[in-house]
């Protein structure tokens, strides 16, 4: 039988000894558990970088729509309704991905979400623009409603483009929950 070593040592840190280790209440505490919670590869993938693209031009889209005097037509007001509710539910979307909050919630199948979500996106999205175009030359602010449906179109393909990686990822998921339910 192998030998009790002779000599042990144990030793103990005082708490706040601890909490300066894992940071405490400093500001690199903070920082280091924000950025441990971050997905880094989420942020260098295509549909991060497609979800950033359409946050930004979103942004742009409905701040033209918004600058100009879009009362006297109320599609505008669908316009402008489908660009920032997009934009702020695209917003949350990437923040829940980018701080993994979908492990937390595991019941829901997020692969089909995001698909679904995208796809429904885009179909509102294609409307806003169909909209926003057929109206541009009936108004003394052409230019500033031209640029909002180019952005219009620019974020409709990113949103295509967005529902194409997620329909890939929901068909490498099993794409179907009912199979993925069946034991073997």
């Amino acid at each position: 039988m192998a030998d009790f070593p002779s000599k042990v040592t144990t030793e103990t840190s005082s708490p706040s000894t601890q909490s300066s280790h894992q940071g405490g209440n400093s500001l690199r505490g903070l920082a280091t558990q924000v950025s441990s919670g971050m997905d880094n590869s989420f942020v260098r993938s295509i549909p991060a970088i497609l979800m950033i693209a359409e946050i930004v031009l979103g942004l742009l889209h409905w701040a033209l729509i918004a600058s100009t005097p879009y009362r006297d037509t109320a599609a505008y007001g669908w316009v402008l309704f489908v660009a920032v509710t997009s934009w702020l539910f695209t917003l949350i979307l990437f923040f829940i991905i980018l701080f993994r909050v979908q492990r937390n919630l595991s019941s829901v199948p997020w692969t089909l979400v995001v698909m679904v979500y995208f796809a429904v996106v885009t179909v509102l999205y294609l409307t806003a623009f169909i909209t926003n175009a057929a109206y541009v030359p009936f108004f003394f602010y052409h230019g500033h409603l031209g640029a909002a449906a180019f952005f219009a179109v620019v974020v409709t393909i990113a949103y295509g483009a967005s529902t194409f990686f997620a329909y890939l990822d929901w068909r490498s998921d099993g794409g179907n929950a009912a199979t993925n339910t069946v034991p073997t």
